[in-house]
């Protein structure tokens, strides 16, 4: 359909004209919209953690009942991601997003009646459906409005509101739960996206690319694009993007565009650093406090050097983006994983300095929450229109599997009495593998999309 508009006259190469204007207020707009998006979806994929210890107390049920209720949502992430890829490529992102955004509000407003464990557990599980479709369709609608030039910057600046909402997550529920109880954090992750949704109805836009590529009505793009360059798009009869390779962008069926000739090797290497990121972000976040406290450490020490991890992907966030724009990505990202690797080994060595454990917490945080958050950005980028949802959507939910497992195994090299110098030391593993995978995608699959 784009290159019957393209024969056209008067057709216009949309991407082309967002390529060559400056950001305008209208793109901050939807930037921002997508910021808050995601930070609001951290808060709610943290919630639980900070909540255990108070629901614990409050229902007196031993923490290791939690065990389902804690990782309900991650099944829900999974199903939600899978679902939602195909579904906003045939019918669009925005609607997707606000689907999304109503089923983990609600939830989660639910959440904080749950009269028992069962119940919080069907709860957390529905929410992570919402969870999972949200965060990686925004990233998806954000990044088909940036310009090439900066596109992985402003993606990936975007995207770090879901490390900067789990951190902001941890610090609001240090007062407001004790104060008002848990059932207050559950409150606020509910009202807040559902408030949201409101700007996202009357504020956001569908996806230009994607309207034109389903041959939408072309006052329709008109009426978008005429917010980021007024005086260009009056006199276009028709709107046409650039595809990068016919074959492949005229396939119906998304899946078969994912493992075509062309993206195959990359959709493979994406999904396995994904997963293999996530591995380690999540034995991180599900057992570093409790391996700290098992050491000596206080709880207000265990929670402060956790909050450490989780804000230091926002600190990475500008610079990688930076650099995806001007060197190959890829090889950026491969760096990050790898010195993640190194950084948690050197965290296992530390337990008896406090100021050296907390920096080099940090460390690691910048390093594989930087790397991980860049990744969407990355996916963005490699897939064209068509499947672009699809695409970023199976990866994250493909590399939530990663996420169970770092958990689990987590638990079970715990249960096994491994120390805390010899779990970390482990991290090096997937943190190489994953580093492995994305720096093989640059040899094998490096070509972007427009």
């Amino acid at each position: 359909m784009a290159q019957e508009f393209a024969a056209q006259k008067n057709s216009m190469d949309a991407q082309a004209l967002i390529n060559e204007a400056p950001v305008s207020k209208y793109q901050w707009m939807i930037a921002i919209i997508c910021f808050l998006i995601v930070f609001v979806d951290g808060i709610d994929t943290a919630a639980m953690g900070f909540i255990a210890p108070a629901l614990a107390q409050d229902w007196g049920i031993d923490r290791s009942q939690l065990g389902p209720v804690m990782s309900a949502a991650l099944g829900g992430m999974i199903i939600g991601a899978l679902v939602s890829g195909p579904t906003a490529d045939r019918f669009g992102r925005k609607i997707v997003l606000t689907i999304s955004m109503l089923i983990f509000g609600g939830f989660t407003l639910a959440s904080a009646y749950a009269p028992d464990l069962n119940s919080l557990v069907v709860l957390r599980f529905l929410t992570g459906i919402g969870l999972g479709a949200a965060m990686p369709n925004a990233t998806t609608l954000f990044s088909e409005y940036c310009p090439q030039r900066s596109r992985s910057l402003l993606v990936t600046c975007m995207f770090c509101g879901y490390n900067l909402g789990m951190a902001t997550g941890g610090f609001i529920s240090s007062w407001l739960i004790p104060t008002y109880g848990w059932h207050s954090l559950f409150l606020l992750g509910g009202w807040t996206p559902l408030i949201l949704m409101v700007l996202v109805i009357f504020l956001l836009p569908e996806s230009y690319r994607f309207l034109i590529v389903k041959g939408q009505d072309p006052a329709k793009v008109r009426k978008i694009l005429s917010h980021i360059a007024p005086e260009k798009v009056q006199t276009a009869e028709h709107f046409h993007i650039p595809e990068e390779q016919s074959a492949v962008a005229e396939k119906k069926n998304v899946f078969g565009m994912l493992f075509s000739k062309q993206y195959a090797k990359g959709t493979v290497l994406l999904w396995s650093t994904y997963f293999m990121g996530l591995v380690v972000i999540y034995l991180l976040t599900s057992w570093l406090p409790t391996l700290m406290r098992e050491t000596g450490a206080t709880m207000e020490r265990a929670a402060f050097i956790g909050g450490l991890f989780q804000f230091g992907g926002v600190l990475s966030a500008l610079f990688i983006g930076w650099a995806m724009d001007r060197f190959n990505p890829n090889r950026i990202i491969s760096g990050f994983y790898f010195v993640a690797g190194l950084f948690a080994v050197a965290v296992g060595q530390s337990l008896s300095n406090p100021t050296l454990l907390a920096v080099l917490v940090l460390c690691a945080g910048i390093a594989i929450n930087g790397a991980q958050s860049s990744m969407p950005a990355l996916s963005a980028r490699f897939y064209p229109t068509q499947c672009r949802a699809t695409g970023v959507a199976w990866m994250t939910g493909i590399g939530r599997f990663g996420a169970v497992f770092g958990a689990w195994i987590g638990a079970v090299l715990l249960g096994n009495d491994w120390s805390f110098t010899a779990i970390l030391s482990l991290l090096m593993i997937p943190a190489t593998a994953a580093a492995i995978a994305i720096f093989v995608k640059s040899l094998v699959a490096h070509t972007d999309a427009t």
